[in-house]
């Protein structure tokens, strides 16, 4: 595998040349995934430097250890340094997601439960904010349905970072949230205290940089407006300023109330269209390359159950990775990190596998 990192130094000092022209910043775009990719090989570029250096310094120690004992002393713990760089060398080169670095839309409605369903929805959300806090990051609710007892019958938010570094971007964490969230716990409307089990849904999409990332004919969006609405269906607004955009290639379609503006919500629909047709695109990439080797972790079945939260036992369980730990009162709070780090290790792992085959 190391065969190819001579290949991305190279890449990497050309990059260097190419940001420090003036002229490249003219074109935003093209700066920022210039940026991307540098900050992505700066990783690796410092990592095989770190290997091959603690490589030298072990192949000097063997060297010096017949003559001298200290050099002899040295040579375990410098084997065992060089092969934990190895590895982490290792790692870096598996070949990442190319939205990794992106930003995110996320979107949670209210699954099975009702009201219950909508109040969880609304637990899961405060629990993503709370977790983009901790991480630096921004939200901002796009477009959101309350339900009666105050919770979410679905609400979606954009989630922005600001490192270049797709180890670092949100996409590459919150890739894995989509999916069905189940929850059990005694409901604020249960008289008796008897435990419910309801569910929300999850689906996350890396969003989009430039309008002209995406490609939309003039004649490919059937756009409709109408009157917002809010709980319990009574109207909010007494102009058409909710827009309804449906995108007539795929089916996709695209909704938002949440602003006066007519205008506003247009500009916030395909703000998320587009993020919808990124993620469609790439799922069709990767059903149409069968070298592709999709994440283990990340599917695109968004039926699929992928965690419980537990009240009573103030339990979290990941049914993809095996974790498992009982402090859901600080998960909820937004101490998501373990959680998701156990689903890119597993993740990692896969890729490490599948390069080995």
């Amino acid at each position: 595998m190391f065969e190819s990192v001579h290949g991305l130094l190279d890449e990497h000092a050309e990059l260097q040349k190419r940001l420090s022209d003036p002229a490249v910043y003219q074109d935003q775009a093209l700066a920022r995934k210039l940026g991307r990719r540098s900050a992505e090989l700066n990783g690796i570029v410092e990592a095989y430097n770190r290997w091959k250096q603690l490589g030298d310094d072990l192949d000097a120690a063997r060297e010096m250890a017949a003559e001298d004992p200290d050099f002899a002393a040295e040579v375990p713990d410098l084997e065992a340094t060089h092969e934990a760089a190895q590895e982490k060398l290792r790692r870096l080169l598996i070949p990442r997601d190319p939205n990794d670095a992106r930003n995110v839309i996320l979107e949670v409605k209210g699954g099975e439960g009702g009201d219950e369903a909508a109040l969880f929805a609304a637990d899961l959300t405060r629990m993503y904010t709370r977790y983009a806090e901790s991480k630096g990051w921004k939200t901002e609710v796009l477009s959101s349905t309350e339900s009666d007892l105050g919770g979410y019958k679905d609400i979606q938010i954009a989630v922005k970072g600001s490192s270049n570094d797709p180890a670092e971007g949100v996409f590459a964490h919150l890739k894995y949230e989509g999916g069905v969230h189940r929850v059990q716990r005694v409901p604020v409307t249960e008289s008796q205290g008897r435990i419910h089990t309801s569910a929300a849904g999850v689906l996350v999409f890396p969003e989009v940089d430039e309008p002209e990332e995406i490609e939309i004919g003039a004649n490919d969006l059937k756009i409709d407006v109408y009157r917002s609405s809010g709980p319990g269906g009574q109207s909010v607004n007494t102009t058409d300023s909710a827009v309804r955009i449906t995108h007539l290639p795929t089916g996709i379609v695209v909704a938002m109330q949440n602003e006066k503006s007519q205008l506003q919500n247009r500009e916030a629909a395909m703000r998320v269209l587009r993020s919808r047709l990124l993620a469609h695109q790439q799922e069709q990439i990767d059903a149409e390359n069968a070298e592709a080797r999709k994440s283990q972790v990340r599917t695109m079945d968004r039926s699929e159950r992928i965690r419980t939260y537990n009240y009573p036992e103030n339990r979290i369980a990941d049914h993809r990775t095996g974790y498992k730990a009982y402090n859901l009162d600080a998960v909820m709070d937004g101490d998501l990190g373990p959680v998701i780090q156990s689903c890119i290790d597993m993740d990692e792992q896969h890729r490490l596998e599948a390069l080995g085959e």
